[in-house]
């Protein structure tokens, strides 16, 4: 059988572009016991993947999922579907034995009705890095918690559980239009567009008792404006840094004077610190969308070839929720 596989044809400088990427063939070996073939049906795209892609040649990384299509495995039966640290490819030759990147070994997908594309997004790695990172902020009824990247995948699930957990939340986002639907569908309190003039003036507007807890998607001069808006003793908690992933020469005003005047705790973390609790965080944001508690959102593009498109209209703010492929 041939699959087909988007690799990293030339190294990224600057925003991602077509000629970064190139779609090659190769021919799949026969399956030895233990193993399973995999079609996929959706693929991730990833603000990491822009971090970590260096070695030209290479298969781009990524999470999918993928339908067993033969199998010499029990444990992953032909027709189930299971989702995987596979890459951006059409075909996988796959077994019990943990994936290249996050150290996982591929999972049943479960859900009942729900879509078993939430095994990408609320149901899978977004969730639990949402849930988790969400912890380290100390979230509590009464707080003041800003996110940033507000209507990404991260972004709308932690705004939501916070709001849960009877936070006052303010999402920033880069549209007018974005930061509505947060406000009508998800019931965040405020939102904040940092493609404004006057940004900073309606941050202090949207937060006039301040900031307690700031989980952190894009740094830049964003997260500098919100660290100078920081209440003593708040939690700064880093899960990412979009704004900068594309440009080499960022620069971000002083923040130790705040960190320090304040007393700040700042965080950053990985999800894959929570390998040993990562099902439990699947459980637990499954009971609340089963409860009615909790949205989901994805952005879906069509067919395997337009994956780097995907990939990098999401990197330039084009999804709202969880960016995924349907191959």
């Amino acid at each position: 059988m041939k699959a087909k596989t988007i690799i990293l044809s030339k190294k990224f400088q600057g925003y991602p572009q077509e000629t970064n990427f190139k779609i090659v063939e190769e021919s799949l070996p026969q399956l030895k016991d233990g193993e399973f073939l995999a079609q996929a049906e959706f693929l991730s795209v990833d603000p990491y993947i822009r971090v970590f892609m260096k070695a030209v040649g290479a298969p781009i990384i990524g999470e999918q999922v993928a339908k067993i299509i033969e199998s010499k495995n029990s444990k992953y039966p032909l027709g189930e579907y299971v989702v995987g640290e596979f890459g951006w490819r059409t075909h996988t030759v796959a077994s019990e034995k943990p994936g290249d990147f996050f150290n996982l070994p591929p999972r049943l997908v479960s859900f009942g009705d729900l879509p078993k594309s939430l095994a990408l997004g609320a149901l899978g790695m977004t969730g639990v890095t949402a849930l988790y990172g969400l912890q380290l902020c100390e979230p509590a009824a009464g707080k003041t918690l800003v996110v940033s990247g507000a209507a990404g995948a991260v972004g709308t699930h932690v705004g939501q559980l916070a709001k849960l957990q009877g936070c006052k939340v303010v999402g920033i986002t880069g549209s007018d239009a974005k930061g509505h639907r947060l406000v009508k569908e998800l019931d965040f309190d405020a939102f904040v567009n940092y493609k404004s003039e006057d940004f900073e003036k309606k941050l202090a507007e949207a937060t006039p008792q301040n900031i307690d807890c700031y989980f952190d998607n894009v740094g830049g001069d964003v997260s500098s404006a919100v660290l100078h808006r920081m209440n003593k003793f708040g939690h700064v908690v880093i899960c990412g840094a979009i704004s900068t992933y594309n440009d080499e020469n960022t620069k971000a005003r002083e923040v130790q004077t705040p960190v320090k005047v304040n007393h700040l705790v700042m965080e950053g973390f990985s999800v894959t610190r929570w390998r040993n609790k990562w099902n439990k965080a699947i459980d637990d944001n499954l009971k609340l969308i089963q409860e009615g508690r909790l949205k989901y959102f994805e952005t879906v593009t069509e067919g395997f070839e337009n994956t780097p498109d995907a990939f990098m209209k999401m990197l330039g703010g084009q999804n709202f929720g969880k960016a995924i492929v349907k191959v």
